[in-house]
C-alpha cells in the first residue's frame, strides 16, 4: 500500500461531484416531451453517441449545461423492457426550493394528466414521485437539512 492510500493518509484524488446520469430510453421525441415540455428542462444537446455513432443522445439540464444538473438519454427503440435489480438505477431525483413548490409541482403535474405519488415525508426532506414515459421514477425533493 502507498503512502497516498493508507487510511488517515490525504488523498491526491478527490470527486468533486456529480457530473451526470445517462438512462436508456425508446423514444427521444416521448422522452423530450416530459422531460422539456412538461418538467421544464432545458434540452441542452442533441446528437449521437461517441461510440454508438448510430444511437441518437440527448442532454437535459439546466439552460448552460452544468454539471451536477445534467440527465442524458440514449434513444434504443428496440430495446427489451428493463429489469430492476442490482445493476440498475432504481430513481432519479430533482430538488425544489420549498415544500409550496413541490406541492405546486404535484398540481401543475396533475393539471397535465400526469400520475404522481401524494407528498411523502422522509424525515430530512419530502418526496414527489413520478415517472417518465420509460418508467423511470423521477423524483422531485424538497432540500433536506445538510443535503
Amino acid at each position: 500500500m502507498s503512502a497516498d492510500s493508507s487510511p488517515g493518509a490525504p488523498r491526491r484524488m478527490r470527486l468533486t461531484g456529480l457530473h451526470h446520469v445517462t438512462a436508456i430510453c425508446r423514444d427521444l421525441d416521448a422522452t423530450t416531451a416530459f422531460y422539456r415540455d412538461t418538467l421544464g428542462l432545458a434540452l441542452v444537446s442533441e446528437g449521437v453517441n461517441d461510440d454508438d455513432p448510430g444511437t441518437r443522445h440527448f442532454w437535459f439540464g439546466d439552460a448552460e449545461g452544468t454539471p451536477g444538473t445534467l440527465v442524458t438519454f440514449l434513444e434504443y427503440p428496440q430495446i427489451e423492457e428493463g429489469v430492476t435489480g442490482a445493476g440498475s438505477i432504481h430513481h432519479l431525483a430533482f430538488t425544489v426550493d420549498s415544500a409550496e413548490e413541490q406541492v405546486a409541482w404535484r398540481d401543475y403535474l396533475r393539471e397535465r394528466g400526469v400520475e404522481c405519488s401524494e407528498v411523502l415525508d422522509r424525515g430530512a426532506f419530502r418526496s414527489l414521485y413520478v415517472r417518465d414515459p420509460d418508467g423511470h421514477i423521477v423524483e422531485i425533493a424538497t432540500r433536506g437539512p445538510g443535503f
